[in-house]
């Protein structure tokens, strides 16, 4: 009962805690880290004793999973130059100058345990970097290269970190050094792609969301512990096994299970990754007795720890600036500075840190103290680093994710899909196939990528998108839908089953609903501007921005017919003419692309510039 009460604690702490981080727009982990130390010192409060096997077995894996499954195979891939540079040179680079810094500043320490400690503080956490991220709104290629940089670089580290303890016992050679990197290495990605293989061949044939769940949930601790067990890395058969059922989840499983599975993911990441957050706040207390009674001054302890946080950032700075200038010495392209600025400052450690740093034997020489100068490292990274990240993003102006661009690409995609999904309707048409029905699909596929496209404009008057008034009404509608059916459920009018079948028929529907408005900027309307992109073709390249438009009052083509029930306004280049978009119910825009077959039109809605060819159906 006293263990059920403590994680039921753990549990409404955290959430209580990342309500209020979210209403006061504050750091969630760093609260979180903050309300656990204060806590620890409260009279009575159990101890928390950090096991490392509890965290580098039981809580590293599906964290790193949930990660993993959640990022691109095809931009990791892109990025592996850059993310191997972080993950392997700097984790090396970084053992070996705290290593020193700690050497030098601890007195007592060995050697080889000095560079347990770089090891042990050398890898940023997947957990900080990802959370920080998601905050502060980075631009996503550098959210990229530090996800991958933290799915990876625990692997180096634990290497890293196993040789120092091993040097610690004896003479290690360099032979041995490079024999063990491989051996984990290569152990590590051919356990993933095993596992990867056998959990995608069994999650193809369990298309029952409770058993693709049970599958997805051993997956990580299969990938761990049979790399472990063979001296591999299991950070890196998670991380492999990750990446590959990510990548295959689409054509793997049903829609069902898919939904499933990103709901789990997301619950158990969420609540895994602000626990961890807590636990570390909560060792002070523990760490701090065993410090009291080593034979350090404090003044030698304060000079330790703050020389090996200085270090630790340091090390991270001076790598970047150093790989800048080689590159750009070789002739090689180079990040901006301001895209390198950020990633040497968004170096924040996290939980692995503080659970290797417990790894180190009962018998290492003042190893309380670097114990201390760990949670230093994660505390301060978290507060120095993650506390002014966003004022650093602000300052030097980068660009976050523009959710206008999103909705632009998303309805040049859907535009695609929407084509090939028409083509395939009139290969598939069968005699039998009734005009009403195939009007129907058609219908349904339209009005997707219509509102996709409704959202691109404001018009002067602000009127609601076509899109969504039709999502305002029905979820009127499905309000009253609701309360006829609960209304059935009280008067037990039909059978439990029945009700829920029906039940989850609402949820998808209503899930549908609230997908649809996730990039609407303003809630009234659901209008949103969109920037200019890059895709060209060669109509696009030669095609202008502006000609004269042969009318300033509208579709020149719905005047003519005496109507203004317009939604948004195309102009063509080519000969000017004025014409209402696919949303509007007479879509003259395109119906004047098939008479003239002048490829590009562009919006003629004020403040947007974007282009369309109709002919490569491409956005410019």
């Amino acid at each position: 009962m006293e263990i059920a009460l403590e994680i039921i604690g753990l549990v409404v702490a955290v959430l209580a805690v990342t309500f209020l981080a979210k209403v006061l727009n504050l750091s969630a982990p760093l609260c979180l880290i903050v309300v656990g130390v204060a806590v620890s010192f409260i009279p009575g409060v159990p101890d928390y004793a950090l096991n490392p096997d509890v965290v580098l077995i039981g809580l590293l894996p599906p964290l790193l999973y949930a990660t993993a499954i959640r990022t691109s195979l095809i931009d990791f891939r892109a990025n592996r130059g850059p993310i191997g540079l972080l993950s392997v040179g700097l984790v090396v680079f970084t053992t070996l100058g705290v290593g020193a810094v700690a050497w030098l500043a601890i007195p007592g320490v060995p050697l080889a345990a000095a560079f347990a400690l770089g090891a042990v503080v050398a890898p940023p956490d997947a957990v900080a970097a990802t959370a920080v991220a998601r905050r502060v709104g980075l631009p996503r290629t550098i959210v990229r290269v530090l996800e991958g940089e933290s799915l990876v670089n625990d692997a180096a580290a634990l290497v890293a970190l196993r040789t120092a303890i091993a040097a610690m016992a004896g003479a290690v050679t360099f032979w041995q050094v490079g024999g063990n990197f491989l051996l984990a290495a290569g152990a590590g990605v051919l356990l993933g792609l095993i596992v990867g293989y056998v959990a995608g061949f069994l999650r193809t044939r369990l298309q029952d969301p409770v058993f693709d769940t049970g599958v997805s949930l051993v997956v990580p601790y299969a990938a761990y512990v049979a790399a472990e067990a063979v001296h591999g890395s299991g950070v890196l058969a998670v991380v492999i096994a990750g990446l590959m059922l990510g990548h295959r989840e689409p054509r793997m499983l049903n829609g069902a299970a898919r939904i499933a599975s990103t709901v789990n993911w997301q619950t158990i990441q969420f609540l895994l990754e602000n626990v961890v957050f807590l636990l570390i706040g909560l060792q002070l207390r523990r760490i701090l007795t065993e410090v009291a009674e080593t034979d350090l001054s404090l003044g030698t302890l304060v000079l330790a720890c703050g020389l090996v946080l200085a270090a630790t950032i340091l090390t991270r700075i001076l790598w970047m600036v150093g790989i800048t200038l080689l590159r750009k010495a070789f002739g090689r392209k180079s990040w901006r500075w301001r895209y390198s600025a950020v990633t040497a400052w968004a170096g924040m450690r996290g939980v692995v840190t503080l659970a290797a740093v417990f790894v180190l034997p009962e018998n290492t020489p003042q190893r309380p103290v670097l114990v201390l100068a760990a949670f230093v490292v994660v505390a301060g990274t978290l507060l120095l680093q993650g506390g002014s990240l966003p004022w650093l993003v602000r300052k030097l102006k980068l660009p976050a994710p523009d959710p206008a661009q999103d909705a632009l690409q998303e309805a040049v995609l859907l535009q695609a899909m929407t084509t090939a999904a028409l083509e395939r309707l009139e290969k598939e048409t069968r005699p039998e196939d009734t005009p009403e029905v195939l009007e129907r699909l058609r219908t349904r596929l339209n009005n997707r990528v219509n509102a996709a496209w409704e959202t691109l404009g404001r018009p002067d008057d602000d009127l609601e998108t076509p899109s969504f008034a039709y999502r305002r009404l029905r979820r009127a509608m499905l309000e009253s839908e609701m309360d006829t059916l609960l209304d059935a459920r009280d008067r037990k009018a039909a059978d439990d089953i029945v009700l829920r079948r029906v039940l989850d028929m609402l949820a998808i529907e209503e899930s549908m609903l609230d997908r649809s408005t996730q990039l609407v900027t303003d809630p009234g309307t659901g209008w949103l501007k969109a920037p200019s992109s890059t895709l060209v073709c060669k109509h696009l390249k030669s095609a202008p921005y502006h000609v004269p438009p042969g009318s300033e009052e509208g579709c020149e083509d719905c005047l003519a017919e005496g109507t203004t029930n317009w939604v948004h306004l195309r102009l063509c280049l080519t000969c000017g003419h004025v014409a209402c978009c696919d949303s509007s119910p007479s879509q003259h825009a395109t119906a004047h692309f098939r008479d003239s077959q002048h490829p590009v039109m562009r919006s003629f809605e004020p403040g947007e510039k974007w282009r369309w060819c109709f002919i490569h159906a491409t956005v410019g």
